[in-house]
């Protein structure tokens, strides 16, 4: 009983994450043409961006197979505790929200850095990081659109030094995952739809993001995916104004009182 309780947790663990960005970037698929809440034209990104969705979908497929891997070779070193099977009940909820917090807080130091240093240095940008910015105009199944060296360093160790250091079960694991996938998803959806709790929340959100995928923000809002704590210690943060499209929709533009050097 606690063997299958414990492969479930390592499974779903491993999977649903996988699920959930293919499920939610769905609906914004579905969603998409809405163009009255597009911070992009439809003609905008098709034309703008400089690789073709296909390729997209197989290098986004190409990450979560190592994702998968590298998680299932963690939770099997981490996860083989009877301990842990039983930690998320155990623990109090004080104690839960503490490693969620302390999760996200890993996971947005480790990007921050490592996400500024490959702009900074010419060869991992041309060779590297410059790969997902040929979508010059974001959208949702592309959020993890990566070369694998990336996705490996960003996503994958981010991910597993957030788990660890975090001192969470797998089973809670499952949803600080699935949470920050559906993040990372809504924050390349194109997307300014009234309501969404990411933009009522969060500063970091998809307009915030958008920015840094212009020419004019690629040295700036670094900070992925949850705060923007990192931007503002260090002088990187890009301050957004929302404004009206002519023909529908919305533009996200740096913010009057910014000041750029």
């Amino acid at each position: 009983m606690i063997m299958g309780c414990q492969i479930s947790d390592e499974l779903l663990g491993t999977f649903l994450p996988i699920v959930v960005y293919w499920g939610y970037s769905g609906i914004y698929c579905l969603l998409e043409w809405l163009k009255g809440y597009r911070l992009h034209t439809k003609q905008d990104e098709d034309e703008k961006n400089l690789v073709s969705k296909w390729t997209v979908i197989k290098g986004v497929l190409c990450q979560q197979v190592v994702q998968a891997l590298v998680a299932t070779l963690l939770f099997a070193v981490m996860g083989s505790d009877d301990e842990a099977v039983g930690s998320t009940q155990r623990h109090s909820l004080t104690v839960l929200v503490v490693q969620f917090i302390t999760a996200m807080i890993v996971l947005d130091t480790w990007q921050y850095f490592m996400h500024r240093f490959m702009h900074q240095n010419k060869f991992l940008y041309k060779h590297i990081h410059s790969l997902h910015h040929r979508l010059v105009v974001p959208y949702a199944y592309g959020a993890l659109y990566n070369h694998p060296v990336e996705g490996l360093l960003l996503d994958t160790i981010g991910g597993a030094l957030s788990f660890l250091l975090s001192g969470m079960s797998p089973r809670a694991s499952i949803f600080f995952f699935s949470f920050a996938t559906i993040k990372t998803v809504d924050d390349h959806c194109g997307l300014w739809l009234p309501g969404n709790p990411f933009h009522l929340f969060f500063k970091n959100n998809t307009a915030y993001h958008d920015i840094h995928h212009q020419l004019y923000g690629s040295k700036y809002n670094f900070s992925q995916p949850f705060f923007v704590i990192w931007d503002r210690i260090l002088g990187t943060y890009m301050p957004y104004s929302l404004e009206k499209r002519r023909g529908g929709g919305f533009e996200a533009r740096p913010a009057k009182e910014f000041n750029g050097d």
